[in-house]
C-alpha cells in the first residue's frame, strides 16, 4: 500500500487551493446568503482547466478520474468555497455521458463541462418514491422516432444554473437482471440498498435522457429551503416534453447500470466536499481559540476547547482516508460500493461535527454572518441526508456488507 499522493495529485491541490483562495470566507457567505451562484468561484476554475478534470482528454478535459475530481472538490471546500454542482455536473453526468454517451452526445456536452461554459443537471428523486427507484414514476415513451417524457422530479439541484437535466425514466417494465440488479463491479441504487425484493420482471427498465432546460412542456418551480446555499433546488414537471431519439443515453432499458456508475463517483465527491468543510472549519475555529484571549489565556489552550477540536480533526482525517480509497477503487475498476457508501456516512458525519464545535468554540461569534459558519453548517446537515441518507447507508452496510437479512 502506498499512502503518499503523486507529484502530480499535490499540484493539483495546491493550484486549486490558491485559485479559490479569494473565494472563501465572505465571498461564499455573501453568495450564500443571498442564494446567489458563485459564478466566479466556477469560472475561475474552469479557467485552470480543473472543471473537466476527470474527463476524457480528446473532449477537452483532463484525462483523469475520480481522484482528481475528488481533490478538486475538497481543496475548493478547504478554501471556503464547496461547490455542491461539482457532484452534480462533473461527477454523476460528466462520468455517465463519458461512460454511456455515444460519440455524437460526447462532442456536443463533454467539452462545455470541462470549459464551464454550460451545466448538467440530474433528475431523479420523486416526491412519492423516496430512496425507492424501482417506484418512479416519470416516464417516457415513444412516439415516432422522439421520446416523450411526463413526469415530475423533486429536489433538483442547480437546474437554473444548467443547459440540460439528465433524467431518469421509466421506459417499461420487467427485462434480464442488467436492468433490475445489482450491475457488474458492485454498484448500488440510489437509497444504497439494493431496492425492494422482487423479480427482475417485476422491476421497471429505467433509461437515460439529456432534455434542455428550455425545452417545452418542462416547468422548473423554486423549491425554497431554509439552508442558506447558493445553489438553489426546484421541482421539475414535465409535461409531455418531446425530446429527439438522439437524447437517449446508451441502450433503452440501461438506465439502472448507468445510473449506478454515476451514484458511486456522487458520493465520493460528496464526500470530498465534506473533508473539505471539516477542514476549512477547523482551520477556522483553531485560528480563533489561538486569538480569542480570556483572562489573559487563549482559549486554545483549556482542553474543554482543544479536546473536541483535536477529535473533530481525527474523524474528518478518517473520513479522508475512506474517500481516498473509494475514489482509488473507483478509479482502478475495483467494486466502490461499499467504499463509497463508508465514504459518504463517515464524511458527512465528520462535517457536522466539526462545524458544529467550530460554531461552539467561536461562542456567541458562531452565529455571526461574519465569521460565516452558518452556511457551512447548513451544507454539511444536508449531505447528511442527500444525495443518499445515512440511513440508506446503515441498510447498504448491513445487508451487503456485515450479511444482515434485508430490512425491507
Amino acid at each position: 500500500m502506498d499512502f503518499g499522493e503523486s507529484t502530480e495529485l499535490a499540484a493539483l491541490r495546491e493550484a486549486v487551493a490558491a485559485i479559490m483562495k479569494p473565494y472563501g470566507g465572505a465571498y461564499y457567505t455573501r453568495r450564500a446568503s443571498a442564494g446567489q451562484p458563485t459564478d466566479e468561484a466556477w469560472g475561475a476554475l474552469a479557467a485552470a482547466g480543473f472543471l473537466g478534470v476527470n474527463l476524457p482528454e480528446e473532449h477537452g478535459g483532463g484525462g483523469g478520474g475520480i481522484v482528481e475530481l475528488a481533490a478538486v472538490c475538497e481543496e475548493a471546500a478547504a478554501a471556503g468555497c464547496p461547490l455542491l454542482l461539482l457532484l452534480v455536473s462533473a461527477a454523476i453526468s460528466g462520468e455517465v455521458i463519458s461512460r454511456f454517451g455515444d460519440d455524437d452526445q460526447r462532442r456536443r456536452w463533454l467539452p462545455g463541462l470541462a470549459d464551464g461554459s454550460h451545466k448538467i443537471a440530474f433528475a431523479i428523486t420523486e416526491p412519492d418514491a423516496g430512496s425507492n427507484t424501482h417506484r418512479l414514476a416519470t416516464r417516457a415513451v415513444r412516439d415516432g422516432s422522439d421520446w416523450v417524457v411526463d413526469g415530475q422530479k423533486y429536489y433538483i439541484s442547480g437546474f437554473d444554473e444548467a443547459a440540460a437535466v439528465l433524467v431518469v425514466a421509466r421506459t417499461g417494465h420487467g427485462g434480464d437482471s442488467r436492468h433490475g440488479g445489482s450491475p457488474p463491479g458492485g454498484g448500488s441504487p440510489p437509497g444504497g440498498a439494493g431496492g425492494p425484493a422482487g423479480a427482475a420482471a417485476d422491476r421497471p427498465r429505467l433509461s437515460l435522457f439529456l432534455v434542455p432546460t428550455d425545452a417545452r412542456g418542462l416547468v422548473a418551480h423554486p423549491l425554497p429551503v431554509s439552508a442558506g446555499l447558493p445553489e438553489k433546488q426546484f421541482t421539475l414537471f414535465f409535461d409531455g416534453v418531446r425530446v429527439p431519439a438522439d437524447a437517449l443515453i446508451g441502450e433503452e432499458g440501461d438506465g439502472f447500470r448507468q445510473v449506478f456508475h454515476g451514484l458511486n463517483p456522487e458520493r465520493i465527491t460528496g464526500a470530498a466536499l465534506c473533508v473539505g468543510i471539516g477542514r476549512n472549519a477547523l482551520r477556522r475555529a483553531a485560528e480563533y481559540a489561538s486569538s480569542r484571549r480570556v483572562w489573559d489565556t487563549p482559549i486554545g489552550a483549556h482542553q474543554g476547547v482543544s479536546h473536541p477540536l483535536a477529535a473533530a480533526r481525527i474523524e474528518v482525517a478518517l473520513a479522508g482516508l475512506m474517500t481516498q480509497k473509494a475514489a482509488w477503487q473507483h478509479d482502478h475498476g475495483v467494486a466502490a460500493a461499499e467504499a463509497s457508501n463508508m465514504a459518504k456516512y463517515a464524511a458527512a458525519e465528520a462535517a457536522v461535527g466539526a462545524v458544529n464545535q467550530a460554531i461552539q468554540t467561536h461562542g456567541g461569534n458562531g452565529m455571526a454572518t461574519e465569521f460565516g459558519l452558518v452556511p457551512l453548517w447548513g451544507l454539511a446537515r444536508l449531505l447528511r441526508i442527500a444525495p443518499v441518507s445515512r440511513e440508506m447507508i446503515l441498510n447498504y452496510v448491513a445487508q451487503h456488507s456485515l450479511g444482515l437479512p434485508r430490512s425491507y
